[in-house]
């Protein structure tokens, strides 16, 4: 397969030295780069799929009649830390 380069980036002066005090041995400034671009790349994706999911699960939970708003368990979480507070205070 060819590869293919990714542009070239001019930075800070400043960000280029913070970057080659974190290399591990061995590691070069190129191999550094790619592994964060690659790291971003799985990371955005994750984070797309996670709200495909979020948004899949809010319609089928709509659809079903089994949706609860926001709103609403917020409110039931503020009424158990209510409880939850009153039972701490009381004197034992």
């Amino acid at each position: 397969m060819k590869t293919s380069t990714i542009p070239a980036l001019r930075v800070d002066p400043e960000l280029r030295k913070a970057a080659e005090r974190v290399l591990e041995e061995g590691e070069t400034l190129s191999s550094f780069v790619l592994e964060s671009v690659r790291k971003s790349i799985d990371e955005r994706r994750a984070q797309a799929e996670f709200i495909a999911r979020g948004l899949a699960a809010e319609r089928r939970a709509k659809r079903s009649g089994g949706y609860v708003s926001a709103a609403e368990v917020v409110a039931k979480l503020g009424a158990r830390l209510k409880g939850a507070r009153r039972k701490s205070a009381r004197p034992r």
